[in-house]
């Protein structure tokens, strides 16, 4: 049987992305014969910006992405922060850098999901995804948005919890939050869910 490969790229500056990436790619992992990889997405900001900004410095161990990179996955999970409720600038960069797969819907019929992080309730938890959506489609990729298949999980009422139907999510408030438990276990089950109709579709 053929392996499925998943690409997890994503954008973060304080970690909190980086954080439900790895468990996005946990989730995907656990599906047998899918190999999940993460990327991260070149940074766009200077050395000196990233000091004032007291960003901590990238990890190593997750290499950049280049666009074209993405013929060799079958199926994505962008993550990224939200910037005035749509994806980072740098995320923008990076979708404006693959106008060459657009103009030839090289990407076309592959499945991608997204997941994201906000400050706080207004920050953008719907609105975030709903102005992703449109990068994915305008390159005819299938969106699989994880519905209510978390179970319990999506009406939890006890606890801040980011995310939604449309994808995992967290919220970072001041920058001091880290995802919750149970945003973790969200981020978990989309990698999961995603991987297993990804595999379904390379059948």
């Amino acid at each position: 049987m053929a392996t499925t490969k998943i690409f997890i790229v994503y954008y973060s500056l304080y970690g909190h992305v980086e954080t439900m990436a790895r468990e996005v790619q946990r989730g995907a992992t656990s599906v047998h014969g899918v190999e999940a990889t993460l990327w991260q997405i070149p940074e766009t900001l200077s050395k000196r910006i990233l000091e004032k900004m007291k960003a901590p410095p990238k990890l190593n161990d997750v290499p950049e992405i280049r666009p074209e990179q993405l013929l060799d996955a079958d199926g994505f999970l962008f993550g990224f922060p939200s910037r005035f409720g749509m994806m980072s600038a740098q995320c923008l960069a990076f979708f404006d850098a693959t106008h060459e797969m657009w103009a030839s819907q090289a990407l076309a019929g592959k499945p991608a999901g997204i997941f994201w992080s906000t400050g706080f309730h207004g920050g953008g938890q719907e609105n975030t995804a709903f102005t992703a959506i449109t990068h994915l489609a305008a390159h005819g990729m299938l969106y699989v948005p994880m519905g209510y298949t978390f179970g319990e999980g999506m009406f939890e009422m006890q606890e801040v919890k980011g995310g939604s139907s449309y994808g995992s999510g967290t919220y970072a408030g001041d920058g001091s939050r880290q995802p919750t438990e149970l945003e973790l276990g969200q981020a978990f089950h989309q990698g999961k869910y995603l991987a297993e109709i990804a595999k379904k579709l390379k059948a």
